[in-house]
């Protein structure tokens, strides 16, 4: 298995890009689309713990398009192969002083491209720096 083979990586880093633009603008339709529509899909959220795409859908379409903006940091994508992947994000917003975000992905390649199909994210005390 090759790890993070440069075409394979590029793929992953176009769609966790296309991911964090959709998310910042609440492109409600391409957040779902870059999810695996499957009820084995998980996202635990900072304050939700969602099962299946149903779920994500729910929460996603009445979610506050406001302080979604925020500052990523120390984003590490690797390639497992041609078709799986994680992304691993720590984040800051504005409205969240002394707080740093974490988001982790785990990422397949469908036929119709790559999805997430299990991601978390938490919020903590920033009581060290970022680095």
């Amino acid at each position: 298995m090759q790890i993070d083979e440069p075409t394979v990586k590029a793929e992953v880093e176009a769609a966790f890009q296309a991911y964090e633009q959709a998310l910042v603008t609440n492109d409600v339709t391409t957040l779902e689309a870059l999810f695996h529509d499957d009820p084995r899909t998980i996202r635990f959220g900072a304050g939700e713990n969602l099962y299946g795409m149903e779920a994500i859908r729910q929460f996603r379409r009445s979610r506050s398009p406001k302080g979604l903006d925020r500052q990523l940091d120390r984003t590490v994508i690797t390639t497992f192969g041609h078709d799986m992947a994680t992304a691993m994000t720590l984040f800051t917003r504005v409205g969240a002083p002394g707080r740093i975000g974490r988001q982790s992905q785990t990422w397949i390649r469908f036929p119709d491209g790559w999805k997430v199909v299990a991601a978390h994210v938490s919020i903590v005390d920033d009581t060290a720096t970022m680095g």
